[in-house]
């Protein structure tokens, strides 16, 4: 069955999540990590994207980006993104088979509150996969820039970032941000597993109404018998 093709309009922003075929890891050492940076940077010179958080975890990628008018599209982007790092591993390990598992997955979110609460979840990934437990420990992801204004060259600031607070303390408002949604329904574990619209009510009506997209994807397989009495 050939594949749907994927709706990106260039307007939004995106959670993006790739993994490791049969969850392998993607990353094994120093190098594999700053090799995709590296990677992350001239794709992001090229198609003019912004990126507002990240994290590299050992088998998988979170980005939340946005496209701009400037740049290329969602699928552009990501596939030279992934093939390009797919060649390095393959290249350094003599691995061969599928790297990446199937396509990327693409959630579009909304420019307001939930463009944090994302970015939190993100760079939360390490806590809740027991790695670390504070963000900051985590040495690959965003939250060492928007928490602390550590220098990376990757991540760009949100006006909604941004409008947290006055300059002095933005930073400090977006660590309480943090740690309050650590706090938060185990930091939102498992929110983002079937979504594909990640704002609030009028915003998935607004997505759904213009591009035909339910904000959460159907289970694959036959439902469920009904059983017991009617």
């Amino acid at each position: 069955m050939p594949r749907i093709a994927r709706i990106a309009p260039q307007e939004f922003v995106y959670h993006i999540l790739t993994r490791g075929n049969n969850k392998q890891a993607v990353f094994k050492d120093e190098e594999d990590f700053l090799k995709y940076i590296d990677i992350l940077k001239k794709y992001k010179e090229k198609y003019q994207f912004k990126l507002y958080h990240y994290v590299l975890m050992t088998n998988h990628v979170h980005l939340v980006m946005e496209t701009t008018d400037a740049g290329g599209e969602l699928s552009q982007i990501m596939k030279g993104i992934n093939l390009s790092y797919a060649q390095h591993f393959k290249n350094k390990y003599k691995y061969t088979g599928h790297f990446w598992q199937d396509r990327f997955k693409s959630i579009i979110i909304s420019k307001d509150e939930y463009l944090l609460a994302c970015g939190s979840y993100v760079e939360l990934n390490p806590v809740r996969a027991a790695m670390t437990k504070e963000p900051k420990e985590y040495p690959w992801s965003s939250y060492g820039a928007n928490a602390y204004g550590k220098k990376d060259d990757l991540v760009d600031k949100h006006l909604i970032y941004e409008n947290i607070s006055s300059d002095e303390n933005v930073r400090k408002e977006y660590r309480k941000f943090v740690s309050q949604m650590l706090q938060k329904n185990e930091s939102m574990r498992g929110e983002m597993e079937r979504r594909t619209i990640y704002g609030g009510g009028d915003f998935i009506q607004l997505v759904h109404k213009k591009f035909k997209i339910d904000a959460v994807t159907k289970k694959r397989g036959r439902p469920k018998k009904e059983t017991g009495v009617k």
